[in-house]
Parts: C-alpha cells; sequence; structure tokens
C-alpha cells in the first residue's frame, strides 16, 4: 500500500519523539467545582453547632450559618444552671427559649446542655446551707423544671456534665461533697422522670488523651445503663488539637461505640497552637492539617454503626466565636468557619468524609 508523502513524514517525525523519549504532557485535572451543599444536606446523621442566644441576635452571619448548615443546635451557655435557675425560686428561660425557638424555626434538633455541672452554677447554689435531704430536694427540682419547661422541644439532654477528674477519680465536686457518688444515677432518673422520651447523655472532655479518664467514663456508663438507670448514650467533647494523632482519635471514637450506647462528639473544636503561643499565625499549612484532623474525626464516626451515631456538633459556629482564644489568650482558629464566616479547608474535610 502506498501512502502520501506527507503521511509519511508526519509518522517519521512521530516516531523520531518516541525514540527521543519525549511524550504530549497530560491534561491539566479539571478544576473540582466548590461544594454547594450544606453540613445538614450532605450529612447522614445530625450534624450541629452550639450557639450563642446573644450571638444570634446580634450578629446576622452568625445566624445565617448556623439555620443554613446545622441540623442540631445546642445552647452553649442558655441552660446552664448559672443562667437559667438565678434563684431559688426564679428562672430566666429568655435566652433558652430564645435558642429553642431559633432551632424550631430552622427545622433543627435541640439538645440539652447541660443538667447538672460542678461550675456555673448561681451563688445560691453555691452558698446553700441544708442536710442532705435539702440537698436532694434541690437537685431533684431544678431537673424536673428545667426538663418538664422544655417537653417535646428539647430532644436530649447532657444530664451529668464532667463529674470526673483527668486521672479517672469522680471530682470532688459540691454534688459529691453533700449527695455522695450516686447523685449521677438519680440525676438520669429525675430526667427520665420528667421526659420519659428525651435522650439521656453523660458528657465529658478527655476522652481521647486520658486513658484513665476514658476507661472511667465507659466503666460509669456502662454501670449505669446495667442497673437499669435510664441512660442512652455518651457525649464525648472533643475539645481536642493538631497534638492528637489521627489514629488515637479513631480509636477513642470506636471505644464509645462499644458501650452500645448513642455516641455524640458533643464539643467539637481542633486547637491549631496547642502551644499556646502569643505570636502564632494561620498558615496555609496548618489549615491543611486542620482540615485533615476534622476529616479524620468525621470517617471515624461515620464509622459506627448508624444506630449509634447521634451526631457531631462543633462547640460554636466560626472562629470568631471560640471560647478557646479567651481561654488562652492566645490566637486560635479551631472551627470550620473562619473569622468572616467563611468556609475553610476544615469544613471541607468534613464534606469529602461525609460524602
Amino acid at each position: 500500500m502506498k501512502f502520501p508523502f506527507g503521511f509519511c513524514a508526519l509518522s517519521l517525525v512521530l516516531l523520531a519523539q518516541c525514540g527521543s523519549g519525549e511524550s504530549t504532557p497530560p491534561p491539566a485535572p479539571t478544576p473540582q467545582p466548590p461544594f454547594a451543599g450544606t453540613l445538614r444536606s450532605v450529612s447522614p446523621f445530625p450534624f450541629g453547632g452550639a450557639v450563642s442566644a446573644g450571638l444570634l441576635r446580634s450578629r446576622p452571619a452568625y445566624g445565617q450559618v448556623a439555620a443554613r448548615e446545622y441540623s442540631s443546635i445546642t445552647a452553649e451557655n442558655a441552660m446552664k444552671m448559672g443562667a437559667l435557675h438565678p434563684s431559688p425560686t426564679t428562672y430566666n428561660w429568655t435566652d433558652a427559649d430564645f435558642v429553642v425557638d431559633f432551632a424550631r424555626l430552622n427545622n433543627a434538633r435541640v439538645h440539652g446542655h447541660t443538667l447538672n455541672w460542678y461550675t456555673s452554677l448561681p451563688a445560691w447554689v453555691t452558698n446553700f446551707s441544708g442536710d442532705s435531704t435539702a440537698w436532694e430536694n434541690l437537685l431533684r427540682d431544678h431537673i424536673t423544671t428545667v426538663v418538664k419547661h422544655f417537653r417535646g422541644k428539647v430532644a436530649s439532654w447532657d444530664v451529668v456534665n464532667e463529674a470526673f477528674e483527668d486521672t479517672g477519680v469522680l471530682r470532688n465536686s459540691i454534688w459529691v461533697q453533700h449527695l455522695g457518688p450516686d447523685y449521677i444515677a438519680r440525676a438520669f432518673q429525675y430526667a427520665n422522670a420528667a421526659d420519659p422520651a428525651a435522650r439521656l447523655f453523660y458528657n465529658d472532655y478527655g476522652h481521647e488523651y486520658s486513658a484513665a479518664k476514658r476507661n472511667a467514663i465507659f466503666a460509669l456508663v456502662t454501670s449505669l445503663r446495667n442497673r437499669g438507670i435510664p441512660i442512652h448514650g455518651v457525649g464525648m467533647q472533643f475539645h481536642t488539637s493538631s497534638n492528637i494523632s489521627d489514629a488515637q482519635l479513631a480509636s477513642t471514637i470506636a471505644q464509645a461505640g462499644q458501650t452500645g450506647l448513642l455516641v455524640h462528639i458533643s464539643e467539637l473544636d481542633i486547637s491549631m497552637n496547642p502551644s499556646l503561643a502569643p505570636a502564632a499565625t494561620f498558615t496555609a499549612a496548618l489549615a491543611a492539617a486542620q482540615k485533615v484532623k476534622y476529616k479524620a474525626v468525621t470517617a471515624a464516626f461515620k464509622a459506627l454503626p448508624a444506630a449509634q451515631r447521634f451526631g457531631i456538633t462543633t462547640w460554636n459556629v466560626a472562629d470568631a466565636d471560640t471560647w478557646r482564644r479567651g481561654n488562652c489568650s492566645c490566637p486560635e482558629w479551631p472551627l470550620p468557619f473562619d473569622d468572616n464566616y467563611q468556609r475553610k479547608p476544615a469544613y471541607d474535610g468534613i464534606v469529602e468524609a461525609l460524602q
């Protein structure tokens, strides 16, 4: 078969190129369009945030992000005893009701936080004098009044919060001093009696870095369940940091699942300045590392049995609102939204794990 001269010449050129090791570069990857959904639209379980009533009222961008992204809402401070019960005969429902109404308006579940804590107590409680019966009445009446007020509106409660030290020893709180260690069980019983439909949680921090504390918490919740105490879940706060390994975070979440209870990552934020350096800056490298960490946490939680995945809740909305800055008086950027309420790479890490 004869070929036109031009074809032969072209073939020789191509052969020469192949022989010389040259090749046509691969096409550049097609850029992916920005994620057009929301956390609540892509997550197979409730994804939420703890919110401030004051910021919902005063900062439009704050409420817009919360309404758009979250299918579960926790009151950051408004349901704590110090805010809700300022005197023995007075309850201040204003901020807590506002948060509940915001959630219901935006079709979000409400998680109550918290019925019992060793701190954030009103002065009348810290100065209270009475025998064990009087203290028992105080505990029962507070829990009963609060849970009944929100019955049918609040789906779940952190009943007891942070009862353990990092060593795994029960904290010598005002409640232990006056009521003994089994006040915890009775608090759950009072909450259940006030609203049998509510899911009830024990909530604490430090699971991911203290084996002693983690083991004590899991032993407590298992013991309560075995005794027939109405406990439904364990809340792991996960105020964690970049220096906790992905493997440790995943192992902790898996161990929580082994309790057989509901699991709630209840107060998630990831510090990127764990050394508390006063001059730290948020670099692209830190942003990328934070993305990996949020993705790891979300993926490990997603790996739990679906029936146990109560949800993930970040502690507040954006870096501008984080408690960590005030706690350390240093730069911090622990949340998936930046100071201007824009999505960070951390947000993308969550989405990648959820999809």
